[in-house]
């Protein structure tokens, strides 16, 4: 089962995976966007670890919920309106409970990835976060089918890792790098590698938690 604590530690190692990656964020940006993705996800990430730092939320749905508004209050642009949409309507749909299993957090986590798509208009393909968004959550949902969750949040990392080299022949059709056209096709899209991100964080803590029981994937 997953707790608070796990939550915490999630966010906070994906503020680390930020924190790493943010010029290498930016310089994604730079061809086709604003060449700030790096810088306002670091700033708005190194605020998420601190608020949790300091609050401490006791239940899953509430961590998250706490992450979303401060992203959505500190990170500029595009990006925080729709990080903070993932994180806040996964948080409301886990509800008030302590602890969650492995099933119901992926559920959860691909309504927020409903809310971020209707909030941006777009689908994968679109040369989006949704192109390492959607692979990800499509892998966790293999989580009722093994003995070891490890196995699937090692695998939603693998997945939304390819979807996000994937966007690099694809020409954008939303955001700021649409405006570009066919200009942006040959350009890795930033906000699918942010998105990445996050899910290389979960299989680290989840490597880092020592897994999730087969019994707890039923939750």
């Amino acid at each position: 089962m997953l707790d608070a604590l796990f939550f915490r530690r999630w966010l906070t190692a994906a503020a680390d995976a930020v924190d790493r990656e943010a010029e290498r964020l930016t310089e994604l940006d730079s061809p086709i966007g604003d060449a700030d993705h790096g810088s306002n996800l670091q700033r708005g990430f190194r605020a998420v670890a601190a608020v949790l730092e300091k609050e401490a939320p006791d239940t899953p749905g509430a961590v998250l919920m706490l992450a979303g508004r401060q992203l959505i209050s500190t990170v500029g642009g595009a990006s925080g309106p729709l990080y903070g949409t993932l994180l806040r309507r996964t948080g409301k749909e886990l509800g008030d409970a302590p602890e969650v299993g492995p099933a119901r957090f992926a559920a959860a986590l691909r309504t927020g990835v409903d809310a971020v798509a209707a909030l941006g208009g777009a689908a994968p393909g679109d040369k989006t976060m949704l192109d390492a968004l959607v692979p990800g959550i499509d892998a966790l949902d293999a989580l009722d089918a093994l003995d070891n969750s490890l196995d699937s949040f090692g695998a939603a990392r693998e997945a939304a890792l390819q979807g996000a080299l994937a966007t690099t022949p694809l020409q954008a059709r939303k955001g700021r790098a649409s405006y570009l056209g066919e200009r942006s096709i040959g350009h890795q899209d930033p906000g699918a590698t942010s998105s990445a991100l996050l899910f290389e964080a979960l299989a680290e803590t989840a490597d880092g938690a020592g897994g999730v029981s087969r019994e707890g994937s039923r939750g």
